[in-house]
């Protein structure tokens, strides 16, 4: 009898574990389904935002982000980029950065707890990090977001996993050794907190995929940035991402600048690190404006019509290591910021950015960022909004003409975006003293930011330090 009594009841057991992952898997696929897959035509208008969970609210979990995020639309963000949401090591967990770093256990034990690691460090690529909640709270983070119309995609850490990964243990064979076999951290950096893969490992290359793979099909996300693309070989990226866009249409942003992994149906958009250095030399005044034509004529050699570059004036490694859009780029912020929405490219928002952050994050502790709408949230506003309906601005894999447009002053930068005989004509003065100039433009105009009519006729225009203007007509 008893024996009859257990077997049912293993019986019954199986049963509702069976219909328990039947629900499961009807939840995921309804996170998948609940918005159309990313196109090319969403690539053409999106505004992308780098989602800092931990820092992104006083108590540094999911639901504190995922409440905002229909406010998101209002900046015109189509694209969610969450830095890394995996487990951080406890090993060799880092708690200061550059020649002098030190890990955590270098400080005495009632001060270790509040140095929470880099999120870089990754000890599973398959788990949540407690810290920011569980993963419904995570599944949730991803409905609203496509309930709203908005992609949502990972960042992936594939050059490297914090010392507490299983794989160190199981499988030390997955990452580089020296001649001991004693396992490494990433050569010529100061990353001491993170083991280096080892690529020449066919069994670690497929187990990496087939944890991308899980996020795509169990939890329903868009698609991947991926760290230090360009110290991961090529043919790696040439291998994992066919098999990752059979899987459903993503998005993947490399953490690079190198044109080959924009090539061939690889990586959608990688970094525009050089625009932004130029910019930042520019408002700092150690670059002028041949620079930036410099830069053109750079891409245009370098890149294909269709490979999208991403533009920004901060982001995480910016902002906690080389200083806030203030420190920066001062006065010139606004004119810089307006200046990546309307260059060829995707935008980025960097969080903290919309509510006029003006500190340095800590990176390996806990901090928060300010949540009071100020100047740039309306700029950015404006901004998003032309971005996301006038075609003159398309910057996807059908871009928009851009043309620079000659000045009388080699301060003033005058350029027009064309598409559908829609036009849109940016003029910025760059320099820190008032500049005039005259321009071949003539007709009558509208400020876009100011609602301001302008006539030009061949007349002599003058504009303020920084000031800038976006014209339609």
């Amino acid at each position: 009898m008893h024996k009859i009594i257990l077997a049912a009841f293993g019986l019954m057991l199986i049963t509702a574990c069976k219909e328990e992952k039947k629900v499961e898997n009807m939840l995921n696929e309804e996170i998948m389904e609940d918005i159309q897959p990313i196109s090319d035509a969403v690539l053409e208008t999106a505004v992308i935002y780098e989602a800092n969970i931990r820092q992104y609210s006083p108590s540094g979990h999911f639901d504190e982000f995922t409440k905002d995020i229909p406010q998101l639309k209002e900046l015109g963000v189509k694209i969610i980029w969450l830095m890394p949401v995996f487990p951080i090591s406890e090993t060799k967990r880092k708690a200061t950065g550059g020649e002098d770093s030190k890990f955590a256990s270098d400080f005495p034990e009632a001060e270790q707890s509040k140095y929470l690691g880099s999120y870089y460090a990754v000890t599973d690529f398959t788990k949540i990090n407690p810290e920011f909640g569980t993963i419904e709270d995570f599944r949730n983070l991803v409905k609203t977001a496509h309930d709203n119309g908005i992609y949502v995609i990972l960042d992936w850490v594939p050059n490297h996993t914090g010392w507490d990964h299983v794989w160190i243990k199981t499988k030390p064979e997955y990452y580089t050794q020296d001649k001991e076999g004693n396992i490494i951290h990433p050569k010529e950096t100061d990353w001491t907190d993170v083991a280096d893969l080892n690529y020449d490992n066919q069994e670690m290359r497929k187990e990496m995929i087939a944890d991308m793979q899980y996020w795509l099909r169990e939890e329903g996300v868009d698609g991947f940035r991926c760290d230090v693309a360009g110290s991961v070989p090529t043919d790696f990226w040439k291998e994992a991402i066919p098999q990752l866009r059979s899987t459903k249409d993503i998005f993947m942003l490399a953490e690079a600048w190198e044109p080959e992994l924009a090539k061939d149906g690889l990586f959608d958009m990688v970094y525009g690190w050089d625009t932004h250095h130029i910019m930042n030399d520019m408002a700092q005044g150690k670059k002028g404006l041949e620079a930036w034509k410099e830069r053109l004529a750079q891409m245009d050699s370098l890149y294909e019509k269709d490979d999208i570059m991403m533009n920004f004036v901060t982001n995480h490694d910016e902002n906690s290591w080389n200083g806030t859009i203030k420190e920066r780029m001062k006065d010139a912020a606004p004119l810089m910021t307006a200046f990546s929405y309307t260059i060829p490219g995707m935008p980025l928002i960097y969080s903290g950015m919309e509510y006029d952050l003006d500190h340095r994050l800590k990176f390996f502790e806990k901090d928060s960022i300010p949540k009071t709408k100020g100047k740039m949230w309306s700029l950015l506003e404006k901004l998003g909004h032309l971005k996301n309906t006038n075609p003159a601005l398309n910057g996807g894999k059908d871009p928009a003409l851009y043309e620079n447009l000659i000045t009388t002053n080699d301060k003033v930068l005058a350029f027009q975006r064309r598409k559908n005989n829609i036009a849109i004509t940016f003029i910025g003065n760059f320099s820190d003293k008032e500049q005039s100039f005259a321009a071949p433009l003539k007709g009558n105009f509208k400020d876009y930011i100011t609602d301001e009519p302008i006539e030009m006729k061949d007349n002599v225009l003058v504009l303020k330090p920084w000031q800038y203007r976006i014209l339609t007509n």
